[in-house]
């Protein structure tokens, strides 16, 4: 294998993610600092207009429902500037104006000084505008969404209507992603101050649409006592890890990937492992698995090194001749499983554990803690690790994945939309990844994509967040291509590979840091 080194992302800016009650300290302590709170509002307002603007150039009415508080002072604003402008604005109040204090009131006297009307929120309402600005509620929801404002959510969402959302979709947790009770579908979210982590995770990329963000002149960094909750992963991980290959490179000093998987009758998931981390790179790559799928697998990829195992005294040496184990794709949870897992755990080699391997350690290594290990769960395998139902898993992703590395050590993949990654280095998220890649095998090709990487000498945090990022962009490239239906887990490896080889592939990545970036919403 080859030589390791430091576990940490050279060269790459990645975006900060924050939770909402930092932003609001944020805001706090930039208003403390002399900056008016209104002219805060007036920044981030002209930020959306100047968003709406780009995204839709040729609007000409528009209609704007405004809540209570900075948010909905947020829309007043934008619905002065797009009056001034010479829109046809529908300012659609749920607050009355005369009720409102503070910068939201001087928000809403700015509206009307620039001759935009006032509509007050009955149900049934008729939106005149061509495209809808949500500027309802914010960041500041403590629980379910309820009253007026769930009915003029429903109705947003109803109406069919492009959406602009101010900071986050309303009735959307800033926090996790998670949905309280409604929520504004968006077509473009324009995000201020901080950037949030429930945007980029849980039902946010369904419902956020393209999220841009504008720091208002704010250096959210410079507060070092705020330590961001995540950080937002990009494209240029890829050539910053996997620099090129010198030129005397032998396979031998490329790695050599052990993938255990594939008990009777489930032979297709490890073989689509062990295809993934050879394409990935890995110098050698061997495949343990059951007697009966040696010919089958042999035919489908004869670069692979295939062995019959009939349970885990067959395995003798082969775990010691490799570098990286990958187990669990197509494991089984029987007899053969459990003793493919064991022997694994016991070669002290650095492991990716996906799938079944997974729910044996639920059930039957549940105090195994390693710091030399990738576990890579979906929702319910991560429920079974942690003993809590899926549905609490989703209800908040980050603290699940957070919990889970505290518990088993090395790194946590949590997969799904808006993936996470948790090791020592803090919490990521991989804003990349469609729908198309809701089919069988995923998982195993990204186990394998680890395999690989860890084998070539990425370290292990690094190599996680590596190996997700491109396993999402493959997955986006192949969509782009072929559309997401019917999106296949073998069409990944070769659109994974060209990722990995960017001095082939100029301009295949996205702009670092770009306010404007987002790949697949």
């Amino acid at each position: 294998m080859s030589a390791s080194h430091s576990d940490k992302t050279p060269s790459v800016t990645l975006r900060p993610l924050y939770r909402a009650a930092q932003v609001q300290e944020l805001d706090r302590r930039t208003i403390a600092a002399g900056i008016e709170g209104f002219a805060l509002m007036q920044r981030a307002a002209t930020a959306a207009w100047q968003s709406l603007k780009s995204r839709w150039p040729g609007v000409r009415r528009l209609t704007v429902l405004c809540g209570g508080g900075n948010n909905g002072g947020d829309g007043h604003v934008l619905a002065a500037l797009a009056g001034v402008a010479g829109l046809d604005v529908q300012r659609i109040v749920l607050k009355a104006p005369e009720s409102l204090e503070g910068d939201a009131a001087r928000a809403a006297e700015m509206a009307t000084a620039a001759g935009v009307g006032v509509v007050p929120w009955v149900p049934g309402l008729d939106f005149t505008g061509e495209v809808v600005v949500d500027a309802l509620l914010g960041t500041g929801l403590g629980g379910e969404v309820r009253g007026d404002f769930l009915d003029a959510i429903d109705a947003i969402n109803a109406s069919g209507l492009p959406v602009l959302a101010i900071d986050i979709p309303s009735g959307l947790e800033a926090d996790t992603g998670a949905v309280l009770g409604v929520a504004v579908r968006a077509t473009r979210t324009v995000t201020f101050i901080g950037d949030k982590i429930g945007l980029h995770t849980g039902q946010a990329p369904d419902l956020a649409g393209e999220v841009h963000f504008r720091a208002l002149g704010v250096e959210a960094g410079a507060h070092c006592d705020l330590a961001p909750a995540a950080w937002l992963l990009n494209g240029d991980l890829i050539p910053a890890l996997l620099p090129p290959r010198a030129r005397d490179a032998h396979k031998g000093a490329m790695g050599h990937v052990l993938v255990v998987g594939g008990a009777p009758g489930f032979g297709g998931a490890a073989l689509l492992a062990s295809e993934a981390a050879a394409r990935l790179g890995a110098g050698k790559v061997s495949l343990a698995t059951a007697p009966e799928h040696v010919s089958a697998s042999l035919t489908y990829r004869p670069e692979v090194m295939v062995h019959g195992v009939r349970g885990a005294a067959d395995l003798g040496d082969l775990p010691f001749r490799a570098d990286i184990l990958v187990v669990g794709p197509g494991l089984g949870q029987g007899a053969w499983g459990q003793g493919m897992l064991q022997a694994s755990l016991s070669a002290g080699l650095p492991l990716v554990v996906d799938a079944d391997g997974l729910n044996l350690l639920a059930s039957r290594w549940a105090e195994e803690r390693r710091d030399d290990w990738i576990l890579t769960p979906h929702p319910g395998e991560a429920a079974r690790l942690l003993g809590i139902s899926a549905d609490e898993v989703e209800a908040d992703r980050p603290a699940a994945t957070a919990e889970l590395q505290r518990q088993r050590g090395g790194v946590i993949i949590l997969k799904g939309a808006g993936t996470l990654v948790a090791g020592p280095m803090g919490l990521a998220v991989c804003p990349y990844g469609n729908p198309g890649m809701a089919s069988g095998g995923m998982g195993d090709v990204l186990s394998g994509i680890l395999g690989a990487l860890l084998a070539q000498g990425v370290p292990l945090e690094s190599a996680a967040r590596l190996g997700v990022v491109v396993h999402a962009m493959a997955a986006d490239l192949a969509a782009r291509d072929g559309g997401e239906r019917g999106l296949l887990a073998a069409d990944l490896a070769s659109y994974a590979r060209s990722l990995i080889n960017p001095e082939a592939n100029f301009g295949i990545y996205p702009q670092a840091g770009s306010d404007d970036a987002r790949a697949t919403r």
